[in-house]
């Protein structure tokens, strides 16, 4: 069985028409579940719904008196919608800003096309540089902050494969600001160093010859360290 991740879930949730609110004939707005479970503790169901954010809709406004009188306690309802499904039920909110922190509107659907083209466009870059063995222009992505942290990570390990002795340096000095990556990283620097056959002066941290018994860098003696 193929389990469907959540970016994948968005995007088909992008191709469907967005659902009207049956209380009061509004487009609904797509909603990123928060982490954490409400009512009976056994999730939302799906990563999106579609809900209604439009304040004059009749369910919202009615919300308010209903739950004060009923419960004495400040709050409403919002019209809720499972993506591809008829199934209308009612979200809690506290406040009127109350769930709107999880819209997920046009600029935020940009941003996540523009960091998926991004990444598609960065990976492809990956495979020629790694056919063509260039471990320079693969340094230079994972060294660019500005790619996506998926191009980042799998520079990072491919230079482990095709990268040579001279990209340790930067591999073990670099902080990337990401622990997946500078673990990456770190894995690399021990691959190259088993390709090539060399390891690290425990005195000057040169690169000398795995099977080197003196340093030529700093004349200490290695052997046995």
């Amino acid at each position: 069985m193929t389990i469907e991740t959540k970016e994948q879930y968005l995007e088909r949730i992008l191709e469907q028409d967005k659902p009207i609110c049956p209380h009061c004939s509004q487009e609904m707005s797509i909603w990123e579940v928060p982490p954490i479970t409400f009512s009976d503790g056994l999730g939302w169901g799906a990563p999106y719904l579609f809900i209604c954010f439009n304040d004059d809709c009749s369910m919202y406004k009615k919300g308010w008196k209903d739950i004060e009188e009923k419960f004495a306690h400040k709050a409403s309802y919002r019209c809720m919608n499972y993506p591809g499904t008829d199934q209308y039920e009612c979200i809690p909110v506290f406040s009127p800003m109350g769930a709107k922190g999880q819209i997920v509107d046009n600029e935020v659907m940009l941003a996540e096309e523009q960091l998926k083209e991004a990444t598609k466009r960065g990976f492809a870059m990956l495979a020629d540089f790694y056919v063509s063995k260039n471990w320079v222009e693969v340094l230079k992505l994972l060294l660019d902050p500005t790619e996506p942290a998926r191009v980042r990570l799998k520079a990072a390990e491919m230079l482990g494969d095709i990268g040579d002795v001279e990209a340790i340096e930067p591999l073990k000095s670099y902080n990337f600001g990401n622990p997946l990556i500078n673990e990456q990283a770190e894995k690399s620097v021990s691959a190259i160093h088993a390709r090539h056959f060399t390891r690290e002066c425990p005195f000057c941290a040169e690169i000398i010859k795995q099977r080197a018994k003196v340093c030529k860098h700093c004349s200490k003696d290695v052997a046995g360290e």
